[in-house]
């Protein structure tokens, strides 16, 4: 193939945000590159995808920066773009949970390799949390995960107290990237939790290096691919169609953008429902035409160094 998909984080710090990202998105520009950046005090936070010529220019260029040395880039192989535009956005956090106390880079739960990870996962000792919200492991999960109620990973730490019931366990935490375990973990740490482990390049990198064995579905990403096959070993469906109950894996955004729930809708129900999760989403007067992907791109260049600030937003209706 000749693109590439890259996911990537690095806990380190940045003295000044605001330089950095005039700087970094100005080399994403040269090097054609699309998707979505996020930087902030605490670190770097992207999935970009690009030519495998520009993408191995920038990852040579990141890794130049000794404050991203110990950075990681999950790459995989993609047929064109699986992203329209470039957003570089400045957040207080690179993956938003409200605990900007809380540095990775001080203090983390043990890393585990997908090697390591396959080893440890179903000792009678050891417990799997999936940190990730509910449309996600609803899509796919690790057999035997331990799922979270939350629909945004801000939630997390309010589910902290669910979790005491596991405290004599080894805890093995996984993302899709690993981004999230590096605060989960270092929080269950500061909330007194002793034996915290963390999957170290998420699913994503137990696909690659692991061949995915016990992830049961699919993983979902953040970019226009919506949702990539990671087991190759013993791959199962665990999704169903939110309309008619049959196993499925096809995930839509709602049509109804002031709902825009990911759902798991099969092509027929889709079709049905003009790509809406429910009658009042499929009734609703500023529903988004349905083209058959469900997926709605955001209208947007956010800021770009070189052509200043346009934005667009849904309409809403008084």
């Amino acid at each position: 193939m000749d693109y590439r998909v890259l996911l990537y984080y690095c806990y380190t710090h940045i003295e000044d945000p605001e330089a950095f990202r005039e700087e970094h998105h100005r080399l994403c520009l040269r090097l054609n590159l699309r998707g979505r950046i996020i930087v902030a005090g605490e670190g770097l936070n992207g999935t970009v995808s690009g030519t495998v010529a520009d993408c191995e220019a920038y990852m040579q260029a990141v890794k130049a920066d000794p404050r991203f040395a110990a950075l990681e880039f999950k790459v995989e192989e993609a047929p064109a773009h699986t992203f329209q535009k470039l957003h570089v956005r400045i957040k207080p956090e690179i993956v938003h949970v409200g605990l900007p106390a809380i540095k990775p880079y001080e203090r983390t739960g043990v890393h585990l390799s997908p090697e390591e990870f396959k080893a440890m996962k179903d000792r009678d000792d050891v417990v799997i949390l999936d940190v990730r919200s509910d449309y996600e492991h609803n899509l796919g999960r690790f057999k035997n995960a331990v799922t979270l109620h939350i629909g945004n990973f801000r939630e997390f730490p309010e589910k902290v107290e669910e979790l005491r019931q596991f405290q004599d366990k080894k805890i093995l935490t996984y993302c899709t990237g690993g981004i999230k375990c590096e605060k989960a973990s270092a929080f269950l740490l500061d909330q007194g939790f002793e034996n915290v482990y963390q999957l170290h390049g998420g699913i994503i990198k137990y696909g690659l290096e692991a061949g995915g064995e016990d992830f049961e579905g699919k993983c979902y990403v953040f970019d226009g691919r919506v949702a990539v096959d990671v087991n190759t070993v013993n791959p199962t469906v665990v999704a169903t169609c939110i309309s008619c109950g049959k196993p499925d894996e096809r995930m839509v955004n709602c049509a109804n953008p002031h709902c825009n729930a990911h759902v798991v809708l099969c092509e027929s129900c889709a079709e049905q429902r003009e790509g809406a999760c429910s009658d009042a989403c499929q009734q609703h007067p500023d529903k988004r035409p349905y083209d058959g992907t469900g997926n709605y791109p955001k209208l947007s260049n956010h800021y770009n160094p070189e052509q200043g600030l346009s934005s667009y937003r849904a309409p809403v209706r008084s």
